[in-house]
């Protein structure tokens, strides 16, 4: 998995990797008679057809058919759904299928290439000095939900728990475009900061928003985290991931100056 210029450079090996990791966990779990899997999808499997406007309908699960995927990631994610369904339906081997909007938090990726939005965004937040300008992917008009993982965690925990096998959204309704996200976290960091877009960026759909009704209707529970409550911490943690990453950076340099 990875952010938008991950996802969308490396089409053949997500594919490919993914592929074989997602078959043969199937395989080797009904083979050896485990009692529920689960496949972790995406909602990079709903058409992008869909997704054209950053006003975007929220999605249902019988949105994604039929289908227009995103390339790579979200084919193999919707291929894997299937084989899921059919495992189930021909060999009676239980499966349960969460399709993930954007999950971010504390402890995630925040650097080199496969963070996501939340993260970046915080990453380079934290890097700014008040009044700096930072760069953003796309017009900052693209909008997404945002999922804070412990609301995933407990998601995942309830819809293990449940008896329903299709797949089920689990994400937030919490629309918000991306220069949107840059102003939350800039206050947060109590700093005030300019904008420059870069369009040559891919940026992805424009739109993206999970429809819970579904979840709602299943588990009688929905994320219930803020995208306010839940960026606090993950920005705050990443910020000082990076003052120690700078502090061990520096170090080698101060020891040299001590010993001269």
């Amino acid at each position: 998995m990875g952010g938008i210029g991950y996802i969308t450079s490396q089409h053949a090996g997500i594919t490919l990797h993914n592929t074989l990791i997602n078959v043969h966990m199937l395989k080797a779990a009904r083979n050896n008679n485990v009692s529920r899997f689960l496949f972790s999808s995406s909602a990079c499997i709903y058409p992008q057809r869909l997704q054209s406007k950053p006003d975007v309908v929220p999605l249902r699960e019988e949105d994604a058919f039929p289908a227009d995927p995103e390339e790579g990631y979200g084919l193999e994610k919707l291929y894997m759904e299937k084989l899921c369904q059919y495992f189930s339906e021909d060999w009676g081997f239980p499966t349960r299928v969460v399709r993930f909007h954007n999950v971010y938090g504390p402890l995630g990726t925040y650097d080199g290439g496969r963070e996501k939005a939340p993260a970046a965004i915080s990453r380079k937040v934290a890097a700014a000095r008040d009044g700096d300008t930072i760069e953003i992917w796309g017009d900052g008009d693209q909008t997404r939900t945002f999922m804070y993982v412990d609301d995933c965690v407990e998601g995942i925990y309830r819809i293990m728990r449940s008896d329903y096998g299709s797949p089920l959204n689990l994400g937030t309704d919490e629309l918000i475009s991306v220069d949107g996200l840059v102003d939350l976290v800039s206050e947060i960091a109590g700093k005030t900061l300019h904008k420059r877009h870069d369009r040559s960026k891919p940026q992805g759909v424009r739109g993206r928003n999970s429809d819970n009704s579904k979840l709602r209707q299943v588990l009688g529970w929905e994320p219930r985290i803020s995208l306010r409550e839940g960026m606090a911490p993950t920005y705050r943690w990443i910020a000082e991931r990076m003052n120690a990453d700078l502090s061990a950076a520096k170090r080698p340099e101060l020891a040299q100056r001590a010993a001269e």
